[in-house]
């Protein structure tokens, strides 16, 4: 892709709050197996940020690992997400150590204190989603620390290989190297790093 050149991507509905309970099941904690995601990525005392965490699938294992010390900020769209979320974790006592933030609809927007203070990023099946996906990531450069881990992955059926491709470019443009790719169950998934 030449300097300036934007990559062809579709901008696909935001999934509703009112499906939620679809997205927390046994069956896909099986399948994708949120502990281990976070087992493999996140550590003890660290700063996450979970981007589109939904009702959070993801969070709840964010937070085990990140301990008393660390911190999870979990942000979305849709008020009624981060609701079910808050609820949920409370009922586990977690919620001491994450932070709910309501995105704009344009924007990740956190506070700029909180630039360069996240060890892992995570967008878990969200970007297809955005508006402007070059400014979440600049925005997801800026809040991760130097040599911070971003682990971006989309559904195949979603977004095809080629704008997976075209995004990881873009990503790379943004600050970020590619370190890996893989497959995480039937989603392309990319483990990044800030340089």
């Amino acid at each position: 892709m030449s300097p300036g050149e934007m990559p062809r991507r579709h901008q696909h509905e935001v999934f509703s709050a009112k499906n939620a309970a679809h997205l927390d099941t046994a069956f896909r904690r099986f399948l994708y197996r949120p502990d281990r995601l976070a087992e493999r990525y996140v550590k003890y005392g660290d700063r996450v940020l979970d981007f589109g965490c939904g009702p959070g699938f993801f969070t709840r294992e964010f937070a085990l690992r990140v301990g008393e010390i660390g911190q999870v900020w979990s942000a979305d769209l849709q008020e009624e997400m981060l609701d079910i979320l808050s609820k949920k974790l409370d009922r586990k006592e977690l919620m001491s150590r994450v932070r709910t933030h309501r995105c704009p609809p344009d924007r990740i927007d956190l506070p700029i204190e909180l630039h360069g203070t996240f060890d892992v990023a995570f967008a878990i099946f969200v970007l297809h989603e955005v508006p402007d996906l070059e400014q979440y990531f600049r925005e997801i450069a800026l809040l991760l620390k130097p040599g911070g881990t971003f682990f971006y992955t989309e559904p195949l059926y979603i977004v095809p290989g080629k704008e997976f491709a075209e995004n990881l470019a873009l990503l790379e443009n943004t600050g970020f190297r590619v370190e890996d790719r893989y497959w995480y169950f039937l989603n392309r998934a990319a483990v990044l790093r800030k340089v």
